[in-house]
């Protein structure tokens, strides 16, 4: 049986995120289950796992900033 120790959700504009910290005989993990429209995709990363993850993000975040602002481009 698997032991919740943390459950959040956001809203980005139209997706709903859930992420839910859980441990189980196995170990663990991080849950993040991404739901459009009814639709849900759903990752696990195992707590071994997640400072590396951070950093990534960490990385895109920064990436993002030094982009500069989102320019759509009807070029196409």
């Amino acid at each position: 049986m698997d032991n919740e120790l943390l459950s959040k959700q956001i809203q980005i504009e139209r997706k709903q995120f859930s992420f839910t910290v859980r441990e189980n005989i196995r170990g663990r993990f991080l849950k993040i289950t991404e739901d459009v429209g009814g639709r849900r995709d759903t990752i696990i990363i195992p707590s071994t796992g997640l400072e590396q993850v951070r950093d990534i993000i960490d990385d895109a975040i920064e990436a993002d900033r030094e982009a500069g602002p989102y320019e759509v481009n009807d070029d196409t």
